[in-house]
């Protein structure tokens, strides 16, 4: 049976089948379609004709558009039904179009989207994805499986991020960018080529960093730059010699590897 809270609006010409569990407030339009094992959560509101499927939990708060596709499974030859799932965090909005795919056993199983993300219309996330909190995905930026998105990223408009490529916390990659290898934290790719170009210094005024915590990261980014040592041993140095948090956090992202090279500062 499914487990339908008793103020959820659920439109008579919606499909929800049999095990569903809809949370207080919930609002689903007519032709939608639940599935079976879909969890949704306090004051979800599900547009006309969107699809919610597969093992999937959809935070409170959260809307899905018209034509969003969640949950079905992922674009992997070697997927064959095994159990996975997706999760998707609190006040989420997954506008028209978009795709999210459940994971893959040999990925972990679960593909993960964080609380506050805005997936913009045709935007697709892989399976075992892992994005973090606060992420903006722009029109039909893809997401390939296996990538990590740390939190307060913005991928731009017709972007592809390549699978098990990481793109570090508060990064901004420009529209219609290609990146093949790790993106670091704070950092700004803004070219088709994928090449790493400097700070997000706008992202970061915007957060609110102190100016000391700029400047700090400014003199990293222009050290690992000029730099003829491998990344890891200059990023070692600065973490070293530093007061800073996010010069720290900047130098820890290059001592963990995805199995994708980092994109050097330029």
């Amino acid at each position: 049976m499914s487990a339908i809270d008793s103020s959820a609006q659920i439109h008579p010409m919606a499909v929800v089948e049999e095990g569903a569990e809809i949370g207080a407030g919930c609002i689903i339009g007519p032709f939608a379609i639940i599935g079976p094992e879909v969890s949704l959560g306090a004051n979800v509101t599900v547009k006309p004709h969107a699809l919610v499927t597969g093992w999937t939990a959809i935070g409170e708060g959260c809307t899905i558009f018209s034509f969003a596709s969640v949950g079905e499974v992922p674009q992997d030859l070697k997927y064959a039904g095994e159990r996975t799932r997706l999760i998707v965090g609190r006040n989420c909005r997954i506008r028209e179009n978009a795709t999210l795919h459940i994971g893959t056993e040999q990925g972990g199983g679960v593909t993960r989207v964080g609380d506050g993300c805005l997936v913009m219309a045709g935007a697709h996330v892989g399976h075992d994805a892992q994005v973090g909190n606060n992420v903006i995905l722009a029109n039909y930026a893809g997401v390939a499986g296996h990538v990590v998105i740390e939190d307060n990223v913005i991928v731009g408009a017709l972007s592809g991020i390549h699978q098990f490529v990481r793109v570090g916390e508060g990064a901004i990659i420009g529209g219609v960018s290609r990146v093949t290898h790790d993106v670091m934290p704070f950092g700004m790719v803004a070219s088709t080529d994928g090449t790493l170009n400097g700070l997000n210094l706008i992202g970061l005024k915007r957060r609110g960093m102190s100016r000391e915590d700029i400047a700090a990261l400014r003199d990293a980014y222009r050290t690992l730059a000029q730099s003829d040592a491998p990344l890891v041993d200059t990023a070692r140095g600065l973490a070293e010699k530093t007061d800073s948090d996010a010069v720290r956090k900047l130098a820890a992202f290059f001592t963990e590897t995805s199995g994708r090279n980092f994109l050097r500062p330029q």
